[in-house]
Protein backbone atom coordinates (compact mmCIF):
# COMPACT_ATOMS: atom_id res chain seq x y z
CA UNK A 1 0.00 0.00 0.00
CA UNK A 2 1.18 3.54 -1.29
CA UNK A 3 0.35 6.45 0.99
CA UNK A 4 0.64 10.10 -0.44
CA UNK A 5 0.31 13.59 0.96
CA UNK A 6 0.24 16.52 -0.73
CA UNK A 7 1.35 19.82 -0.24
CA UNK A 8 1.77 23.40 -1.93
CA UNK A 9 -1.98 24.42 -2.31
CA UNK A 10 -2.91 28.26 -1.81
CA UNK A 11 -4.08 31.64 -3.36
CA UNK A 12 -2.86 33.01 -6.27
CA UNK A 13 -4.27 35.50 -8.76
CA UNK A 14 -4.93 35.00 -12.17
CA UNK A 15 -1.83 34.57 -15.13
CA UNK A 16 0.16 33.31 -11.89
CA UNK A 17 2.14 30.45 -10.48
CA UNK A 18 1.64 27.51 -8.05
CA UNK A 19 3.76 24.49 -7.05
CA UNK A 20 2.45 21.19 -5.80
CA UNK A 21 4.17 18.74 -4.55
CA UNK A 22 3.49 15.01 -3.43
CA UNK A 23 5.47 12.98 -1.21
CA UNK A 24 5.24 9.08 -0.84
CA UNK A 25 5.54 6.76 1.70
CA UNK A 26 7.57 4.68 -0.27
CA UNK A 27 10.30 4.53 -3.19
CA UNK A 28 8.00 5.76 -6.16
CA UNK A 29 10.96 4.63 -8.61
CA UNK A 30 8.76 1.15 -9.42
CA UNK A 31 5.47 2.82 -9.42
CA UNK A 32 4.37 2.91 -13.18
CA UNK A 33 1.70 5.59 -13.04
CA UNK A 34 1.71 8.70 -11.01
CA UNK A 35 -1.25 11.15 -11.77
CA UNK A 36 -2.68 14.40 -10.31
CA UNK A 37 -6.82 14.76 -10.47
CA UNK A 38 -8.59 17.63 -9.51
CA UNK A 39 -12.14 18.49 -8.15
CA UNK A 40 -13.99 22.03 -8.87
CA UNK A 41 -16.95 22.80 -6.63
CA UNK A 42 -19.57 21.29 -7.64
CA UNK A 43 -17.82 19.03 -10.06
CA UNK A 44 -16.71 15.59 -10.40
CA UNK A 45 -13.09 14.85 -9.90
CA UNK A 46 -10.86 15.38 -13.21
CA UNK A 47 -7.76 13.32 -14.24
CA UNK A 48 -5.28 16.37 -15.06
CA UNK A 49 -1.80 15.00 -15.56
CA UNK A 50 0.27 11.76 -15.07
CA UNK A 51 3.49 10.54 -15.31
CA UNK A 52 5.14 6.65 -16.30
CA UNK A 53 8.09 5.70 -14.70
CA UNK A 54 10.19 6.04 -18.23
CA UNK A 55 8.83 9.54 -17.53
CA UNK A 56 6.37 10.03 -20.32
CA UNK A 57 3.70 12.41 -19.46
CA UNK A 58 -0.17 13.04 -20.61
CA UNK A 59 -1.80 16.46 -19.96
CA UNK A 60 -5.40 17.03 -20.38
CA UNK A 61 -5.86 19.58 -22.99
CA UNK A 62 -7.64 22.00 -20.30
CA UNK A 63 -3.51 22.67 -18.76
CA UNK A 64 -1.40 21.20 -21.91
CA UNK A 65 1.24 23.99 -22.30
CA UNK A 66 0.90 25.66 -18.94
CA UNK A 67 1.43 22.74 -16.71
CA UNK A 68 4.30 20.34 -15.66
CA UNK A 69 4.91 17.31 -14.11
CA UNK A 70 7.77 15.76 -13.24
CA UNK A 71 8.85 13.21 -10.61
CA UNK A 72 11.98 12.92 -8.30
CA UNK A 73 12.61 9.03 -7.23
CA UNK A 74 15.14 9.94 -5.26
CA UNK A 75 13.21 12.25 -3.25
CA UNK A 76 10.09 10.09 -3.47
CA UNK A 77 7.98 12.91 -4.77
CA UNK A 78 5.96 14.10 -7.93
CA UNK A 79 5.95 17.83 -8.56
CA UNK A 80 3.18 19.71 -10.47
CA UNK A 81 4.41 22.93 -11.81
CA UNK A 82 1.22 25.24 -12.11
CA UNK A 83 1.50 28.29 -14.29
CA UNK A 84 -0.73 30.79 -16.02
CA UNK A 85 -3.37 29.92 -13.35
CA UNK A 86 -7.00 30.77 -14.87
CA UNK A 87 -9.72 31.29 -12.28
CA UNK A 88 -11.40 27.76 -13.78
CA UNK A 89 -8.15 26.01 -12.40
CA UNK A 90 -9.69 26.29 -8.78
CA UNK A 91 -10.54 23.51 -6.67
CA UNK A 92 -8.99 20.45 -4.24
CA UNK A 93 -6.08 19.01 -6.35
CA UNK A 94 -5.18 15.59 -5.35
CA UNK A 95 -2.11 13.07 -5.83
CA UNK A 96 -2.89 9.36 -6.80
CA UNK A 97 -0.37 6.58 -6.82
CA UNK A 98 -1.16 3.50 -9.25
CA UNK A 99 1.51 1.01 -7.85
CA UNK A 100 0.32 -1.69 -10.41
CA UNK A 101 -0.74 0.82 -13.98
CA UNK A 102 -4.11 0.96 -14.93
CA UNK A 103 -5.53 -2.09 -13.96
CA UNK A 104 -4.42 -2.00 -10.15
CA UNK A 105 -5.49 -0.20 -7.36
CA UNK A 106 -4.83 3.83 -7.04
CA UNK A 107 -3.96 5.36 -3.76
CA UNK A 108 -5.17 9.21 -3.04
CA UNK A 109 -4.32 11.65 -0.98
CA UNK A 110 -6.25 13.85 1.12
CA UNK A 111 -6.42 16.79 -1.64
CA UNK A 112 -4.45 20.60 -1.17
CA UNK A 113 -6.57 23.59 -2.12
CA UNK A 114 -5.87 25.70 -4.99
CA UNK A 115 -7.51 28.97 -5.23
CA UNK A 116 -7.25 31.33 -8.30
CA UNK A 117 -8.86 34.90 -8.51
CA UNK A 118 -9.53 36.72 -11.54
Amino acid sequence: QVQVVESGGGSVQAGGSLRLSCAASGSISSIPIMAWYRQAPGKEREWIARIFSEDRTNYADSVKGRFTISRDNAKNTVTLQMNSLKPEDTGVYYCNARPRGFTGPAYWGQGTQVTVSS
